[in-house]
C-alpha cells in the first residue's frame, strides 16, 4: 500500500511501509516518491543497512566527473567565443577619427609621460601585446609618422630565446631584425616562479619615435580634450 506524498499514513501500515523501503533500497528522494513517506521515516527504517554496492567504480566516478567537467568547460568555452565573435563583428570599420582616439587613450594608458618635474617629451611606448603594437603602428601611420623615425628594442628576460623574439616583433612590426637596438636583458632571479615562459613569450618591444616632442605634446593635449569632454558627461 502506498500513500500520497506528503500523508500520514497509518500506524498499522507502517510495518509493510519498512519492509517495502527496506526491499527497494533505492535513493532516500525515490523511496518518499514511491511510497509517500517522511524523510524521517525512510532514514529511520533502512539507517541500520549496509550500503548498497555502488553503480561505478571509483576510478569509473572520476572518469564520469572529469567527462562533465571537460563537457561544461566547452559549453563555456563556446559561449565565450560566441561573445567575443558577437563584440567583434559589432566594432565594424573603424574611421580615422575612431582609430585617433583610440591611439591618445591607448598611448596615455602605456606609453611614457612627462612629470612636471622631468618634461622629457618624448614619445615612447612599451607592450608586450601583438594586438596592441600593431594598434599603435596603425595610429602613427594615421598621423604620418615616418617609419624612419621608429626606433625598436627589445625588453626581455635573460633566460628567453632573445633571437626568436626578435624575429617574432619584426615580423609584427614589418621590419627587419637589423633595425632593432640593442636589446635590455632582464637578469634571471632562480627564487622567483615566472609564467611568462615558453613559445609564447617574446617579452616586450619598446617603439621610440625619433623628434616626437611636437607628437608628445599633441597627444597630452588631445588626452586632456578627451577628460574634459567626458567629466562634462558626468554631470
Amino acid at each position: 500500500m502506498t500513500h500520497a506524498p506528503g500523508t500520514t499514513p497509518k500506524y498499522a501500515d507502517f510495518e509493510g511501509l519498512r519492509q517495502q523501503a527496506v526491499a527497494l533500497r533505492w535513493t532516500y528522494d525515490r523511496i518518499e516518491a514511491e511510497l509517500g513517506c517522511s524523510r524521517s521515516s525512510v532514514s529511520l527504517w533502512v539507517r541500520d543497512l549496509p550500503r548498497p554496492r555502488p553503480r561505478h567504480t571509483p576510478e569509473e566516478h572520476r572518469a564520469l566527473m572529469q567527462d562533465g567537467l571537460a563537457r561544461r568547460r566547452a559549453a563555456e568555452h563556446d559561449e565565450r567565443a560566441g561573445i567575443k565573435r558577437a563584440a567583434r563583428d559589432g566594432v565594424g570599420e573603424l574611421t580615422d577619427r575612431e582609430l585617433f582616439l583610440a591611439g591618445v587613450a591607448l598611448y596615455w594608458a602605456e606609453g611614457s609621460k612627462s612629470k612636471p618635474y622631468d618634461r622629457r617629451e618624448r614619445a615612447v611606448f612599451v607592450n608586450s601585446d601583438p594586438g596592441v603594437i600593431q594598434v599603435y603602428l596603425a595610429w602613427l601611420d594615421l598621423l604620418e609618422v615616418e617609419r624612419e623615425r621608429l626606433g625598436f628594442r627589445l625588453l626581455i628576460h635573460e633566460s628567453a630565446d632573445v633571437d626568436a623574439a626578435h624575429r617574432f616583433w619584426a615580423a609584427i612590426a614589418g621590419t627587419e631584425v637589423s633595425a632593432f637596438a640593442k636589446p635590455t636583458l632582464k637578469r634571471h632571479n632562480p627564487k622567483t616562479v615566472r609564467k611568462n615562459t615558453g613559445d609564447d613569450y617574446h617579452g616586450c618591444l619598446v617603439i621610440a619615435v625619433a623628434r616626437s616632442a611636437h607628437l608628445y605634446n599633441r597627444i597630452e593635449g588631445c588626452w586632456e580634450g578627451i577628460v574634459t569632454q567626458s567629466a562634462a558627461r558626468l554631470r
